[in-house]
């Protein structure tokens, strides 16, 4: 069994909760900007002193509503400013924050806060409202509903202007480190989501480790980020609550269609993000330099990009030659990018999915050093993450400092330590089931190379075995397929069939451009682009692409691509953008059949089914 531990570089303090990490940070830096805030075409700072100050005004007003020490909340909204104000609150005012996605319906909702046993609630939005409304009934726990858009967080701290300080800061100290500080719900890929139980040393020594391990990235003078990934997720959670610790300056986007304005108003010093996001920042510089007829300019800068990042990393003599047309293409392809990020993004921290060495490479070589990590809800997001002066591209780096990754026998990656949840909420068995030997088990899979950086290849329960007997990893080919500009989303399938397909779906932001650049109508239809010729065309080589990486038996024999979009609203989507699989597979049992149906020549790898 291979096993890498971590020691912790922080000594443990098990009475600390995460309302400390604020009390330290406005103690330790009043005046500094902990939060900006739009304002006109700019941004308005808010100082450490001034977000304690409002926190313990709104935390006066959930005490003066009745909400008590333990007492769970429920709380919808979008990535903003006020989730953080509110996250806080509720600590300081010894409650319990149940995060429920913005798009969730109202049987999730139901679900969550049944579940939970929340007595409470906050919806930022008259559509999140209507959404809860509708179970309303069915919730007889539910005793107070606030409406941010109704003034909800001015009227919360009216009503708290009789509390005292002494009785907040009683509340805040009543947790330890080993209490529950949230209840965060998977995002249910598989079956029902599970709540998981997040205490509070969960993310304070994760805090105070990650904060010594990335110090680089948070707390070099001047760090700064947009967040714009949902906040109810743990990914940005974890961040929001680190950058309060380590006094990085936090801006807030919630619409990604407004992202680059405000990354160019912001400037922001790193990002976090998901691979999906860098794929199309990619893709649609791509695209862009294609539509101004400068395409061939901006393939050969990307390959002039790539090639000199591995010759860094490998540290090995870059040719005169390519130093040359990497300089030129520095000053006419790169710096455009960089300033599109805001000209200051050094560092990127990537999670969720794997980002793919292509990527990796392309964003080393524009200045932009993306730190792929990998997680789970379970492990309050990061259990590894590449530093920013120990990274390898294509690899989720070594484990975090209190932190022990092990791979049991058949490959699948446990871990264990200062990150990792108490439990499942009200379902002891799942909890029973999640465990090995003190060790959780992540149902992923991956390897270590000889200095402990880990390595994705697999999810345990994705492993499709063909009727041959073979086993296939899907991540391996529809990764590289998902990168192609004109497709959505791919899954891929033939467990127990005689060969491995795949369904395909089309990119609706990028497919017009694409269309246009060649040659054809931008307002094609999904339904009319899935059967045209120059389409699957374009899908057949990314699936060609896809094969060349792997074994024949493994590579996808035909392909059908669908007249509609997978998204979180159809069901086909967690909020964080993963596919459900079982969902799809279910849901397109028809079109999977139909692949099936018609004879394969098996003579011939690349086929478009």
């Amino acid at each position: 069994m291979v096993q890498f531990e971590v020691p912790a570089i922080v000594p443990a303090d098990p009475q600390a909760n995460v309302t400390d990490l604020l009390v330290e940070r406005a103690k330790a830096t009043p005046d500094l900007a902990l939060f900006s805030v739009p304002q006109g075409e700019g941004w308005r700072d808010i100082s450490a002193a001034d977000f304690q100050t409002a926190v313990i005004a709104l935390a006066k007003g959930f005490a003066a509503a009745g909400i008590q020490p333990g007492d769970k909340v429920g709380f919808i909204a979008r990535t903003t400013y006020e989730w953080s104000l509110i996250d806080f609150a509720l600590f300081y005012a010894g409650a319990v924050m149940v995060p429920i996605y913005e798009t969730s319906s109202p049987a999730q909702i139901q679900w969550i806060m049944e579940d939970s046993g929340a007595i409470a609630i906050i919806v930022e939005s008259s559509d999140h409202f209507q959404r809860f409304d509708e179970v309303r009934g069915d919730l007889p726990l539910v005793r107070e509903v606030w409406q941010m858009h109704l003034g909800a967080i001015d009227a919360l701290t009216a009503q708290g202007e009789a509390i005292e300080d002494a009785e907040i800061e009683r509340r805040r100290q009543i947790a330890v480190g080993s209490d529950i500080a949230t209840l965060i719900y998977t995002s249910g890929s598989t079956g029902r989501p599970k709540g998981c139980v997040l205490t509070h040393s969960n993310f304070v020594e994760l805090s105070r480790n990650s904060a010594k391990a990335l110090d680089a990235v948070v707390t070099t003078p001047g760090a700064s980020t947009v967040l714009f990934i949902t906040t109810a997720h743990v990914f940005a959670r974890f961040i929001s609550i680190l950058n309060i610790h380590a006094g990085v300056r936090t801006g807030h986007q919630p619409d990604t269609k407004q992202l680059l304005p405000a990354l160019g108003s912001f400037k922001p010093t790193f990002l976090l993000a998901v691979p999906r996001v860098f794929e199309k920042v990619y893709n649609s510089a791509e695209q862009k330099a294609e539509a101004g007829g400068k395409g061939k300019i901006f393939h050969a800068a990307a390959a002039a990009a790539i090639e000199h990042s591995r010759l860094v990393e490998e540290g090995r003599r870059i040719p005169l030659g390519l130093r040359i047309k990497f300089a030129l293409f520095d000053k006419l392809v790169f710096s455009k990018l960089r300033a599109a990020m805001g000209g200051n993004v050094v560092y990127a921290i990537s999670g969720s999915a794997p980002l793919g060495a292509r990527l990796g490479h392309f964003f080393h070589s524009l200045g932009v050093v993306i730190l792929e990590g990998y997680g789970l809800t379970e492990t309050t997001a990061p259990a590894s993450v590449n530093l920013a002066d120990k990274a390898k591209i294509g690899t989720v780096g070594p484990a975090l400092p209190g932190v022990g990754i092990r791979l049991a026998e058949d490959g699948e990656i446990e871990v264990k330590g200062i990150n990792v949840f108490k439990e499942y909420w009200n379902n002891p068995e799942a909890t029973a089931a999640a465990f090995d030997d003190g060790w959780f088990r992540t149902g992923d899979l991956g390897s270590f190379d000889s200095e402990g950086f880990l390595t994705i290849t697999g999810r345990k329960k994705e492993i499709i075995v063909t009727a041959g007997g073979k086993n296939v990893a899907p991540a391996a080919l529809e990764d590289p397929i998902r990168a192609n500009p004109v497709v959505g989303q791919v899954v891929v399938v033939g467990d127990q069939k005689p060969f491995i397909s795949a369904l395909v779906t089309l990119d609706p932001e990028m497919l017009p451009t694409w269309l246009a650049n060649n040659g054809l109508s931008g307002d094609m239809s999904l339904a009319d682009a899935a059967k045209h010729e120059a389409v699957r065309a374009e899908v057949q080589r990314a699936v060609d692409a896809a094969n060349a990486t792997v074994s024949r038996a493994e590579s996808i024999r035909k392909f059908t691509i669908l007249g509609s979009e997978w998204t979180e609203a159809s069901g086909h989507l967690t909020p964080k953008l993963s596919i459900k699989r079982n969902v799809i597979l279910q849901d397109f049992a028809e079109e999977i059949s139909a692949i099936y149906d018609e004879p394969v020549q098996t003579t011939n790898v690349a086929l478009g089914g």
